[in-house]
């Protein structure tokens, strides 16, 4: 149990929240949910006390230890894997490194003897004779191989270090788990465990994530951090989310009557009920469901953009012609002998654990790079919008944000300009923003403006997610769900893979799968699609 006691934080005149009182059980997985710079990872660093709060306290039981997931890449580059592992748990890591000093003392004394023991002893106590299979199982399931453990964490991939350190928070069942957006970087399996580990977690965790599936998958709680204050629900994050819009579209009729509100809350929570009874998290969870009321839900402050495509012109019927395309950066292949059709209404979601190798195919379709081998052919009828992962080479012009967009569009008038900013949430001086300075979410709305200026019938996406605050993304899922013409993307977000694909294409370096009409979730649970799956990394 971790309790929050009237906290508050305050940067100068700029107050973040406060005087929040919050009791954090065990047995339960809090969301800790907010619009960008509302302040998650600052709480999370006063619960685990790297910083201080302005006012009030934190109390962790005596003896009760808190474990985060660290963010520094760097930190423990000069350690083995398996060691930094273990150091997420820092008692048991002192008792063996000052074991290990005093058996290793030339003049071994008598009170170096009684000290070895009482250290054998708390050893023990903390199961330390477990510590490294227990940190190798860990590491294991997570994608880290044997091989790789006794080496230094400075010779592993960046990918590789974001798993050690997630196995080092979760290293020896610690009583608080601290999660601060543990999914990035990490493939759909290694997802799917860590949200399996979480649903069979017996005490307290707390998780910072902008992806939606695994908030849902995971949380019993939602903690929203909104109006400077944080408000604790029961449910999770799409029931927090629709009933909270419920929540507004009721207080905004204040003439409807009491009992179509009350019949239209019970519809909702039965329907939510019966949809989240089905995860396989729901069955060990369900006296949650019990729980599930609106009456305490508030109505949000936070906005959502308007993401929405039309077609300037409808697409024929050729669309794509992909035949025999491969393509090798630095001597490693991405993917060899592709061959594709794209057809009219095809949402295409490109998946596959190298994000490289996706990147490549979509410069390739592009025109920014030439296929090593292979055709790339489009209809003539085809106006394509492209989003690139990265869009800094977009933003090196001094302009505004109002200038900026307008360089994109054929009404260039200050009216529908502005206008059509403010949709994307930059309104006012908002718009007179120097573009160069904007955060990364804001560049990825300007993108997406631009792209819906130019009115495209083919949608090229590479992980269009990234930077986008719970809203936008929410906003971006219901626009290409809407969109009529044809999408090919990428993404690490596992409810826009669900609901907007309608066909799944994965490549390697050993070949491609394409299967039409089958959702995602469909396809990860196929055997035989996984078996062949195996088969296009296999050297």
């Amino acid at each position: 149990m971790l309790s929050v006691n009237g906290v508050s934080l305050q940067y100068g005149q700029r107050k973040l929240f406060s005087d929040v009182n919050i009791v954090f059980s065990a047995g339960n997985c809090y969301g800790l949910i907010g619009a960008n710079g509302s302040g998650k990872s600052t709480f999370l660093k006063i619960l685990s006390g790297e910083i201080e709060s302005t006012s009030g306290e934190v109390t962790v039981p005596a003896g009760k230890r808190i474990s985060v997931l660290k963010q520094d890449q760097f930190a423990f580059d000069a350690w083995p894997v398996l060691t930094t592992v273990i150091m997420g748990h820092k008692r048991l890591y002192e008792v063996m490194t000052e074991k290990d000093a005093i058996y290793s003392k030339p003049d071994f004394s008598d009170a170096d003897g009684i000290r070895a023991s009482e250290l054998e002893a708390e050893f023990a106590d903390m199961n330390g004779w477990n510590a490294e299979s227990d940190a190798a199982k860990l590491l294991t399931e997570l994608g880290i191989p044997e091989e790789l453990h006794a080496l230094p964490m400075k010779q592993l991939e960046a990918g590789q270090k974001v798993r050690v350190l997630l196995a080092q928070a979760l290293f020896g069942n610690p009583d608080v788990l601290l999660l601060d957006e543990p999914t990035n970087h990490l493939d759909v399996e290694t997802c799917m465990w860590l949200e399996e580990f979480l649903s069979r977690f017996e005490n307290t965790a707390i998780v910072v994530s902008h992806d939606r599936h695994f908030l849902d998958n995971v949380c019993t709680h939602i903690a929203d951090i909104d109006f400077g204050k944080i408000r604790l629900y029961s449910g999770n994050y799409t029931f927090w989310s629709e009933s909270s819009q419920l929540a507004l579209r009721q207080r905004s009729e204040a003439n409807r009557k009491i009992e179509e509100k009350r019949k239209e809350l019970q519809e909702f929570i039965a329907r939510f009920s019966a949809n989240l009874s089905k995860s396989r998290q729901a069955t060990s969870r369900r006296k949650i469901l019990e729980k599930l009321t609106v009456d305490e839900i508030e109505p949000s402050s936070r906005k959502y953009p308007f993401v929405g495509f039309d077609q300037e012109r409808e697409a024929g019927n050729d669309i794509l012609n992909i035949e025999g395309l491969s393509h090798s950066v630095g001597g490693q292949v991405m993917f060899r002998g592709l061959n594709l059709t794209l057809e009219k209404g095809d949402k295409v979601a490109l998946v596959g654990p190298a994000d490289l190798a996706k990147t490549v195919l979509f410069r390739i379709l592009e025109g920014e790079i030439a296929p090593d081998a292979g055709t790339v052919k489009w209809g003539v009828s085809i106006k394509r919008a492209y989003f690139p992962k990265d869009n800094a080479a977009y933003f090196n012009k001094d302009l505004s944000v109002l200038d900026w967009l307008r360089q994109y569009s054929d009404d260039t008038s200050e009216g529908f300009i502005r206008g059509f900013l403010g949709k994307m949430l930059f309104s006012g001086e908002e718009s007179l923003k120097a573009a160069n300075v904007l955060s990364g979410g804001e560049r990825v709305r300007c993108m997406l403006a631009r792209m819906m200026l130019s009115k495209p019938n083919v949608l090229i996406l590479d992980e269009p997610t990234n930077h986008l605050d719970l809203e936008s993304i929410t906003s971006l899922n219901k626009g290409l769900e809407r969109f009529r013409g044809t999408v090919l993307f990428s993404s690490h977000d596992h409810t826009l893979m669900q609901t907007v694909a309608n066909r799944i294409v994965e490549i390697g370096p050993n070949g491609f799968i394409d299967r039409a009409g089958i959702t995602f979730d469909e396809y990860l649970a196929d055997d035989r699609i996984r078996t062949q799956r195996k088969s296009l990394y296999v050297a």
